[in-house]
């Protein structure tokens, strides 16, 4: 109910709304969150050193109770809860917050494991030498004042600092649709790039950036990559990823990844607690133990490991799942002139040097200023008692008037002074007029005028005034800087899987049935040729081993089945399995459709590479001899459902897919034991969805059973394997050059013994050889223990065969020369070297149909 005398005044609350939002969004801004790019101070924080300023506790004064500091400062500038500017003055006092701390705290200021500080009664504080550089000169009309919360007093608007502290000590603050995220530098760095600036206004930032390296956190780290801080002293903002700094120890018979500095802001006691979560949950393995052994010496936490640990892997996923790597994002937003801007490392110095310009002008302006009253008042001084007869007319002058006041006006009158001066020679002291003051009056005077003329060079000569500006941050580096904590590792990047799964060296192998597992390399011993192996994969019903793959962990694989579809995996996504393991089944790793099959496979390095897709192209062969090219580049895109890689016809199946980088050689060989051999560049590029070309001619008994690609004619050799565990190798060149779509010539003589052709390798004496037979068993060997032989033949026993056994499946794999076993026995066993021309061989050589190399070139250009 309205009152007498009051009157209503209807306000739309949408603009009541609106008007009072955005004060208190400007409020917050200006007077909260956002730090003063001259000073690089928030409010509260000018206003505590101001606060500690005003009750004199500097560095080389006693302590005071924080309580006093913070009430102090609360009566007579910052009218907020006293936990606001308590916590400001703990933070300052931080060395893991502050990486130049301002105050120096007496008592529980907290810790690195996020502990409280004591309350403010327990605690004491004063200020930090570094600080007396920041409130120096404020006593010289060096910056402006404004009047506090009640107008009863005044404080500063800004520090005149001679430490550039936005830059080294940084900020962060959340205000109204903004907030800022600054990150601390090394002094000695910023004092020189500043210093650069200085001399050169038209430098730039990259030329800044090698004075100014990268932020330097009190924690020290290490900063992971180099993008991150390139783009944020170029734009103000950017990632910058961070890393604990370790070392690896052994402590009794344990490994142990020792960590001794962590990243910025990271609560440790947090850190190691949560660790322990991750290990409970089986997320990290390998480590046996944690602990803090972290004292006043300095930090150390223990991450002890279990025997079978590697300690890289462990460190790798500590950094991928822990805060051992986090990431500051740079945000340099601040105010300039009282708006926020964002601002790039030049902008920020720009903005410091210009305040410290102004500071040195108000400076010289206020001395000047001062020096000029003293030199006022030392005329009077030299005017009255210069001479013994002014002396003793000044004297009467005193002495014979009524009262002070009389006194005054006669010694204008007699000696032409101003009131200053003569007020001033009323205020003598006798002393003061003996004839050895009156010469230090004469020295004070031409001293003060030779000072006079200084300050007004100053005033004068604007270079002069920049030099002044580098002399004192010279100075301020002298005496407060220090070595750089954080290090940098250029090389670093941002974190991915690679990080974590290291580049072994696997062997994949992929089942008929379509089972796939890896096994790392190092679990297949070497036998020499003609050994009975080993138990390599066990298979289901009516499976045996199809695919062996020699592969690195972070290589991708290309699956191509036969129904022309295209699949991709990382090596390492393929689940690992011992030697013995049945494997898992492809279709529950990629999506594949229920009633396909993968039929070949490419092993390629990094998709992501734009130069290494372009070069390379995928040529695929099937087993009615079709050949077909496309760019790799075709298939560097990889699809959650795979995408169209060939088309197949009716009757056909793709045997294999292999890269070539444009001058290849492709041999094709066929189940009969023929092969041919022609340039790469006989079989022209096409599409994705295309069908492809002839690539051999076969009769209708035959097909394709593989196909190599050759990049070396002189070393390379060709190795075929039999069935029935024959091989054989022999030179490319042995295989005449015809184009594609010919017969081809002979390449292994095949026989009842040897069983019909099922692989062809290309391969040299510095590589290994797997063979795996349906049955599940493995050998592996060197082939510097096949000599070369001739086309026409039927080789050597590869592997001796139990009962009806057969081969699957044939690989070359890198050899570890270290551990070859000798298995003599065997080996004497298993050795039968057979050629037409001896004893052993009863068959007849077959007939070559197509030796002349004008019909082997027959239907060459034929196109299906």
């Amino acid at each position: 109910m309205q009152k007498e005398g009051e009157r209503l005044i209807p306000i739309n609350i949408v603009d009541e709304m609106k008007s009072s939002y955005i004060d208190y969004s400007m409020s917050v801004i200006v007077s909260r969150a956002l730090p003063d790019v001259r000073d690089g101070l928030k409010p509260v924080h000018r206003r505590v050193l101001y606060g500690m300023y005003g009750l004199g506790v500097f560095s080389n004064r006693k302590y005071l109770k924080s309580a006093r500091i913070v009430g102090d400062v609360l009566g007579k500038y910052h009218p907020h809860g006293d936990s606001s500017v308590y916590d400001a003055m703990v933070r300052m006092a931080q060395d893991w917050s502050l990486r130049y701390p301002q105050v120096d705290g007496q008592g529980n200021f907290g810790s690195m494991d996020g502990d409280p500080p004591a309350a403010m009664r327990y605690t004491e504080a004063r200020l930090k030498k570094i600080s007396d550089e920041v409130l120096s000169d404020l006593d010289k009309e060096t910056v402006d004042f404004q009047n506090n919360f009640d107008d009863s007093l005044t404080e500063p608007t800004v520090m005149p600092s001679k430490i550039p502290n936005l830059l080294v000590n940084g900020t962060s603050g959340i205000a109204v649709g903004m907030a800022t995220n600054m990150a601390p530098h090394n002094l000695t760095e910023a004092v020189n790039a500043i210093c650069a600036y200085i001399d050169n206004r038209e430098i730039t930032i990259d030329e800044l950036m090698q004075h100014i390296i990268a932020p330097d956190f009190p924690t020290g780290g290490i900063i992971y990559g180099y993008d991150g801080v390139r783009d944020a002293f170029h734009t103000g903002r950017g990632r910058v990823v961070l890393r604990a700094k370790v070392a690896f120890e052994e402590i009794g018979n344990r490994n142990a990844i020792i960590v001794t500095e962590i990243p910025y802001q990271v609560n440790k006691a947090e850190m190691i607690a949560r660790t322990a979560e991750l290990v409970k949950d089986e997320k990290i393995t390998g480590i046996y133990e944690i602990r803090d052994e972290s004292d006043r010496r300095g930090l150390r936490v223990v991450y002890e490991l279990k025997n079978d640990a590697i300690p890289n892997v462990v460190l790798n996923l500590l950094y991928k799942y822990t805060a051992l790597q986090t990431s500051f994002s740079v945000n340099n937003i601040a105010l300039v002139h009282g708006r926020p801007e964002q601002l790039n490392l030049k902008d920020i110095i720009h903005h410091f040097v210009e305040h410290r310009h102004e500071v040195i002008v108000r400076r010289t302006q206020y001395e000047l200023r001062k020096a000029k009253e003293r030199a006022h008042i030392l005329e009077g001084f030299m005017k009255v008692i210069g001479t013994q007869d002014s002396l003793d007319k000044a004297i009467a002058i005193i002495r014979h008037s009524a009262n002070p006041q009389a006194a005054k006006e006669g010694i204008i009158e007699e000696f032409d002074l101003s009131e200053i001066q003569a007020q001033a020679i009323l205020d003598l002291r006798l002393a003061r007029l003996t004839g050895m003051e009156l010469d230090k009056i004469r020295d004070e005077y031409d001293t003060i005028m030779k000072e006079i003329a200084d300050l007004e060079d100053i005033l004068a000569n604007e270079p002069r005034r920049f030099q002044i500006i580098k002399d004192e941050l010279i100075e301020v580096r002298e005496k407060y800087g220090d070595e750089r904590r954080t290090e940098i590792d250029y090389s670093g990047g941002e974190m991915s899987i690679e990080d974590i799964i290291p580049n072994e060296s696997v062997v994949l192998t992929i089942s008929h049935a379509g089972y796939v597992k890896r096994t790392l390399l190092s679990e297949y011993k070497i036998q020499s040729r003609g050994g009975v192996g080993n138990k390599a994969a066990t298979t289901r019903d009516s499976d045996f081993l199809e695919y062996i793959v020699s592969a690195t962990n972070h290589q991708y694989m290309l699956f191509f089945t036969e129904k022309g579809r295209c699949y991709w995996l990382r090596v390492f996504e393929i689940p690992e399995g011992s030697k013995t393991a049945k494997g898992r089944a492809v279709q529950n790793l990629i999506n594949i459709e229920p009633d396909d099959k993968i039929k070949a496979y490419i092993r390629t390095n990094n998709l992501k590479d734009s130069e290494y897709v372009n070069q390379m192209s995928v040529v695929m062969v099937t087993k009615n001899g079709t050949i077909k090219k496309t760019s790799l580049e075709a298939y560097s895109r990889p699809r959650v459902n795979g995408v169209n890689a060939i088309e197949i016809r009716d009757n056909d199946q793709l045997l294999g897919a292999y890269l070539t980088n444009g001058t290849s050689q492709i041999m094709i060989a066929t189940k009969n034991g023929k092969c041919i051999r022609f340039p790469e560049e006989k079989v022209r590029e096409v599409g994705r969805g295309s069908i492809g070309v002839r690539g051999i001619s076969m009769e209708d008994n035959d097909e394709a059973i593989g196909m190599i690609v050759v990049n070396d004619l002189e070393n390379d050799t060709v190795l075929v394997v039999s069935e029935k565990g024959y091989g054989k190798r022999t030179a490319v060149l042995d295989y005449r050059e015809t184009n594609r779509g010919g017969k081809g010539v002979i390449t292994l003589n095949i026989t009842e013994k040897t069983g019909n052709l099922i692989a062809i390798q290309n391969v040299t004496d510095e590589d290994g050889l797997m063979i795996i037979n349906k049955s599940g068993v493995a050998i592996r060997m060197n082939m510097d223990e096949m000599r070369v032989m001739g086309r026409n033949t039927q080789g050597v026993r590869m592997i001796n065969l139990k009962k009806n056994d057969e081969i699957a499946a044939i690989a070359k794999v890198e050899m570890d020369r270290d551990v070859v076993e000798e298995d003599s026995e065997e080996n004497e066993e298993g050795i039968e070297t057979v050629t037409d021309n001896q004893e052993s061989n009863t068959e007849p050589t077959p007939h070559v149909e197509n030796e002349d190399p004008t019909e082997e070139a027959e239907n060459s250009d034929s196109e299906e």
